[in-house]
């Protein structure tokens, strides 16, 4: 995408777009013309989510200044609503570029998560939940969802 010292992890079919386009399984909060917010099977926090762009940009040097506002919406709205449905006592908000900083799928990624009981959010392995298991979380967290001017 885009000319960068960025060392992006190895090319491989991007996991993200597959969800996009439904040809591979995943828990959606919300999709529109310009972000998808989605609860990842692998919970490093009560809850975790995701933030992504639905076209698929690598970087956030890949981002048009629309997608960038869309997604900062979302990321709020993200925060907002495990705030209200988990009523947790942090939310952690990360994001990752590069292989050295920890990027592992080539598809822009906003991490927004409620800390752990035990403070701040899991780095280590962390089990994989079933879809079951996260559509629960969705259903929680959709029922807290602000109203957004993100357009739909």
């Amino acid at each position: 995408m885009s000319e960068s010292a960025i060392r992006l992890p190895d090319a491989q079919a991007c996991a993200f777009c597959a969800y996009l386009e439904g040809s591979r399984p995943f828990t959606f909060v919300t999709k529109n013309t310009l972000t998808a917010v989605m609860v990842t099977q692998e919970q490093r926090g009560k809850p975790h989510l995701l933030v992504i762009p639905t076209r698929h940009r690598e970087t956030i040097l890949d981002l048009t200044d629309d997608e960038c506002a869309a997604l900062m919406v979302e990321v709020r709205n993200a925060a907002k609503a495990i705030d209200a449905a988990y009523q947790r006592p942090g939310i952690s908000v990360w994001q990752n570029n590069g292989e050295t900083a920890s990027q592992s799928i080539r598809h822009v990624h906003f991490h927004v998560a409620g800390t752990l009981d035990s403070g701040g959010t899991e780095w280590g392995p962390v089990e994989e939940l079933p879809l079951a298991e996260t559509e629960l979380i969705a259903k929680q967290v959709r029922a807290h969802w602000p109203a957004s001017s993100t357009p739909r």
